[in-house]
C-alpha cells in the first residue's frame, strides 16, 4: 500500500514497519499523522465528515509523491488519507517518507503534506453541537505550500 483513500482507521506502527520493510537501504524513516481536532474553524468540533472525488483524489495524491520523487531521492512511500465520519481525536492522515537522509525524509513528507492540504480534492464539513459546517482552506495552508515554489 502506497496511497490509500479509506473509511477504515489506520494502525501507524503497521504502517511505519511496512514502509520500513519495503525501503532498501534506507537511513531515515519520517512521518505525519494528523488528527481531528476538538477545535476547528467552531468551537467544540465533535467530528468531521471528510468527502472526496475518488479515482481523482488518487491520481492527485500519486502526482504529489511523484514530485517529491523528483525532488528526493525517495526509497518508499506511503500516504493514507480517511473520509467518511471520524470522531474527534481520530487519526485523518499518516504520510510516511523513507530516504537515505534525515533531511531528506523530513523535507519530503513536509512537502508532500504541504501540497496534499492545497491540492488533493478532499472537503470536510465539521460537526459540532451547533449543527454542521463546511471548512475552508486556510490562508495558512496556501502559505506552507509557497515555500516549496
Amino acid at each position: 500500500m502506497a496511497i490509500s483513500v479509506q473509511e477504515a482507521t489506520f494502525d501507524c506502527g503497521a504502517l511505519i514497519a511496512g514502509l520500513h520493510e519495503r525501503a532498501q537501504g534506507l537511513g531515515a524513516l519520517a512521518t505525519f499523522v494528523g488528527y481531528v481536532r476538538d477545535l476547528g474553524m467552531s468551537e467544540g468540533v465533535e467530528g468531521l465528515f471528510l468527502e472526496h472525488y475518488p479515482g481523482m483524489t488518487e491520481k492527485a495524491l500519486a502526482r504529489i509523491v511523484e514530485t517529491a520523487a523528483q525532488r528526493w531521492p525517495l526509497l518508499g512511500h506511503t500516504v493514507v488519507h480517511r473520509v467518511g465520519e471520524l470522531g474527534r481525536g481520530e487519526p485523518i492522515v499518516f504520510v510516511g517518507v523513507a530516504t537515505r537522509h534525515r533531511q531528506d525524509a523530513f523535507d519530503a513528507c513536509a512537502f508532500i503534506m504541504d501540497r496534499l492540504k492545497t491540492r488533493a480534492p478532499f472537503w470536510k464539513r465539521e460537526r459540532t453541537a451547533a449543527g454542521e459546517r463546511w471548512v475552508e482552506s486556510r490562508h495558512s495552508d496556501a502559505l506552507a505550500a509557497q515555500r516549496w515554489g
